[in-house]
């Protein structure tokens, strides 16, 4: 690791301890004040925000448009702050990308999977990076881990291995003496997986939601053989069941972490899971509905507005994650001055849409299924929604399981909200598919005749 980079990171979490003992009041000086040159730098050096806010520089963030990722990919070289920027080198330094290699000798680059029809390419310098990188270890030591220069920790990340994907671009700054890592891709096969976590006998293991499911009955069948001291899922929704498994098998408690590729890890639960403290010093969060309105807490929001407070070289301002989450309705009664998420339910994308019963459409949430999901017992799941009916897809199966049983709780599951009840196939498989990020969204939707099916939220460390 560059001796840079470390020394960084370790001053950045030491600013970061401070936060969380700040007032409401301290925290809300630090927002305006970061908010305030954020936008000062924008407005100087961005010639897409001199248009996209003309007129609006002095007004308040609410009243400032939304930015999509697709606004986002086609002004790519004018929203970026440095003239020397430009997609198509960027892209090419992507295509070429084995390591911890920077653009322009500057730039760590990243990418998002273009799971929902749309890739997005974010560039960030050492400051911005350091952010990044603190971000996900403030999550870990509030889990308990210990992060300094004498204390070793080995690692095990069973996620993506792609060059581009956050996970893996951060192992590859962060691989060092300190911290050694093993890092899986969640693709390959389960008994190779398995094969080398027992080689490599983790103390720490961070997985997407799916495959910590999948190793926790790896672990209880008795070929996994490993004794993680702290357990981490991000990246995919995390349901009921999953959790259950995961801290009955090792006997330890999950700590789920949301993050997105735009801004590092955005939420972390702490040691008392009330839910997920958002990191409102380094992000400005805001959940809205479908017309960018902001939702009370205890209402799911459509989508999630983030302001990246640390972000220069590619300022996103107001920039749209179609995640639904829902905030909760008090906050932390341990002092942390953070806002707390209760529930993620997956992204807006992740909603399905049948013809209603009374006319019209109706809205099915994801959270319909997992409660029904999370009774069957399989390894692994997908629910499928494809032009002609509904597709649920089981892996590792346990003997006496009747699939017809399933079929009819959707059934009636799904008439029940008011949908029209299309046909419903149940299908075993050996693995769930997975995307190119190696993930394994619990709901996929083709109906919609999207270039890719959706993937499910993006928890820490890796937006679709």
């Amino acid at each position: 690791m560059n001796i840079q980079i470390l020394l960084g990171l370790l001053s950045t979490l030491r600013e970061l301890r401070q936060h969380d003992r700040w007032t409401h009041q301290q925290l809300k000086a630090h927002q305006a004040s970061s908010l305030r040159r954020l936008r000062e730098h924008a407005y100087a050096h961005s010639p897409f925000y001199q248009r996209f806010h003309k007129g609006l520089t002095d007004r308040p963030l609410n009243e400032l448009p939304v930015l999509t990722k697709a606004m986002l990919m086609e002004h790519f070289d004018e929203l970026v702050t440095n003239p020397a920027i430009r997609l198509e080198e960027v892209e090419t330094h992507l295509a070429n990308l084995r390591g911890d290699e920077r653009f322009l000798r500057r730039y760590w680059v990243n990418a998002t999977s273009g799971s929902t029809g749309q890739r997005g390419l974010f560039l960030f310098n050492r400051s911005e990076w350091t952010a990044i990188l603190a971000s996900f270890a403030r999550g870990h030591e509030w889990a308990g881990a210990e992060i300094s220069l004498t204390h070793r920790m080995k690692m095990a990340s069973v996620a993506s291995t792609s060059p581009w994907h956050m996970s893996a671009r951060a192992g590859a700054t962060l691989q060092s003496w300190w911290m050694p890592a093993l890092r899986l891709d969640a693709s390959e096969p389960v008994e190779a997986i398995v094969r080398r976590l027992n080689a490599w006998q983790p103390e720490m293991l961070v997985a997407y939601a799916s495959m910590a499911r999948i190793l926790a009955d790896e672990q209880l069948s008795g070929r996994l053989r490993i004794a993680p001291h702290l357990v981490f899922t991000s990246s995919e929704v995390l349901t009921d069941e999953t959790r259950r498994r995961v801290e009955q098998v090792w006997g330890k408690k999950l700590f789920n972490q949301y993050g997105a590729t735009e801004g590092g890890d955005l939420a972390a639960e702490c040691e008392r899971h009330r839910g997920l403290h958002l990191f409102e010093d380094l992000v400005l969060p805001e959940v809205v509905d479908r017309d960018n309105r902001p939702v009370p807490p205890g209402v799911y929001g459509d989508k999630l507005l983030v302001t990246v407070l640390f972000s220069r070289t590619q300022p996103l301002i107001r920039y749209e994650l179609s995640d639904s989450v829902r905030l909760a309705a008090a906050p932390c009664p341990f002092g942390r001055p953070f806002a707390l998420i209760d529930d993620i339910q997956g992204r807006v994308e992740d909603v399905f849409h049948f013809p209603a019963a009374a006319g019209g459409e109706v809205a099915v949430h994801p959270n319909v299924f997992h409660r029904i999901m999370d009774k069957v017992p399989a390894s692994g799941w997908q629910v499928v929604q494809e032009r002609d009916g509904l597709t649920i897809l089981l892996s590792g199966v346990r003997d006496g399981f009747v699939e017809e049983t399933l079929a009819d709780a959707f059934r009636q599951g799904l008439a029940a909200q008011g949908a029209i009840v299309p046909a419903i196939k149940v299908q075993r498989v050996v693995s769930i598919p997975r995307g190119a990020a190696g993930k394994a969204p619990l709901i996929r939707s083709y109906r919609r005749g999207a270039r890719e099916p959706a993937s499910s939220a993006s928890l820490s460390g890796a937006s679709g």
